[in-house]
């Protein structure tokens, strides 16, 4: 069917075939029928979702002819930073000048931070650190990528909502990676919101196969892959110590400077290609006042898969090194002695600590957990594998599909800087009067 419509075109309608999107696009990439007011498209990385908002942007503002008005005249563009929605949603592979043909392409004026069409259209570019950019501008359509990474995403998605008072019926199409956020959360309960999903196996004849191997590979079954991948916004597990909000919560952008900064590590017991990851956490602790008023940071993951003895403690020295870290602390239930002569063997003279973990991972993770709901705990930036293992860890167990090397490391890190030292403190005894 496709070959024969093909056939019947004539010369210039086979030049401007590679603009007709609706011919070459995949269902999640069309805009649903109805009268919506947002489109959620949750796709996986690599799904298509940067092209499915240029063409949809393309689509509004275009009309039949170069210098015709399409249904949109002035369009937000907004991106987790100005650069972003430049390099990716403006000149990327799959953003709005790529997609446009040459007599309806726009015209990037870089001071004003906008594109203009030939029709007179209008797209301006915003950031979403800077919500209030938006007070004040009206729109009768919207772009908005990745709105779940936002850091100020409530903020910025309710300032457009203000601006969305152009036209008849204004819209927002809003392409993202899932995640667990609030403001993604409320959208898609919005009656108003229909939603698309895509995988990112869906694309995969435009991506590499040495990327599609090596995701596949090492993210198939995760929590972490079906999020990224499969485009699906996950919950956590029902009793999970840890919750994705939780963790938001406690994310910060920077660290103060630290009092003490220790590596942990939870070593696999084998180091073949089929071993379990070796979790490998930095964390420093800011100690103001007394024990009870101390604050950890989760300061990097520098965990590694399929790692020999020797690979895994010349990482976790180097971390050392790089941090300025005072003492290694590793495990060695599995190990015992072995973990030892392994990191002598790389560093001598390494400040180290042997653990031995006496109770179950579920025992040991609790007081940690506790710590993070006093908001004691911050992770500077995001750890997107080890939140994923956080939010397997449950009352009743661990429910994801491999071991949580990473969990194991973090609680032991944070055992040596807050939970030792709360275990050791004593309030002074009120003397008799």
């Amino acid at each position: 069917m496709r070959d024969g419509f093909l056939n019947e075109l004539n010369e210039g309608e086979l030049l401007a075939l590679p603009y007709l999107f609706e011919f070459w696009a995949f269902d999640h990439q069309l805009p649903p029928e109805g009268h919506w007011k947002s489109w959620v498209i949750l796709g996986g990385r690599g799904a298509g979702k940067t092209r499915a908002g240029a063409e949809w942007v393309r689509s509004m503002v275009e009309g039949a002819g170069p210098m015709d008005h399409g249904r949109a005249r002035r369009v937000a563009l907004i991106g987790e930073t100005i650069e972003q929605v430049r390099e990716v949603m403006v000149f990327g592979d799959s953003g709005i000048l790529a997609c446009s043909p040459p007599d309806r392409t726009p015209v990037w004026e870089a001071t004003r931070k906008r594109l203009v069409w030939p029709n007179g259209a209008i797209a301006q570019v915003f950031s979403a650190h800077e919500p209030e950019s938006l007070r004040g501008p009206q729109f009768d359509a919207a772009w908005v990528d990745e709105l779940a990474k936002w850091k100020k995403a409530q903020e910025t998605w309710d300032m457009l909502q203000f601006g969305l008072r152009l036209g008849s019926h204004p819209q927002v199409c809003v392409t993202t990676t899932p995640r667990n956020v609030g403001v993604l959360k409320d959208l898609l309960e919005q009656e108003s919101t229909v939603v698309t999903h895509a995988a990112t196996e869906v694309n995969k004849a435009f991506l590499a196969d040495s990327f599609l191997e090596e995701v596949r590979a090492r993210y198939a079954g995760t929590r972490l892959g079906r999020q990224e991948l499969d485009g699906v916004l996950l919950d956590e597990v029902e009793g999970a110590l840890w919750t994705l909000a939780g963790l938001e919560k406690s994310r910060v952008k920077k660290a103060p400077d630290m009092d003490r900064i220790v590596v942990a590590v939870d070593p696999p017991v084998t180091g073949h290609a089929g071993s379990d990851d070796c979790g490998i956490i930095v964390a420093g602790v800011v100690m103001n006042g007394p024990v009870q008023d101390w604050r950890a940071y989760v300061l990097d993951d520098v965990s590694l898969r399929a790692a020999s003895p020797a690979n895994w403690a010349r990482v976790a020295i180097a971390a050392m090194e790089t941090w300025g870290a005072d003492k290694l602390v590793a495990e060695v239930n599995q190990g015992g002695d072995l973990v030892a002569e392994v990191i002598r063997q790389v560093d001598p003279l390494v400040p180290y600590k042997a653990v031995r973990a006496s109770r179950g991972k579920v025992a040991r993770a609790e007081p940690v957990a506790a710590l993070y709901e006093q908001g004691k705990v911050h992770h500077v930036g995001a750890f997107d594998t080890l939140e994923d293992q956080m939010s397997q860890m449950a009352m009743d167990g661990y429910w994801g599909k491999n071991s949580p090397d990473r969990v194991d490391a973090l609680v032991w890190a944070l055992h040596e800087l807050i939970i030792e030292p709360s275990a050791k403190w004593r309030r002074p005894k009120m003397r008799s009067l």
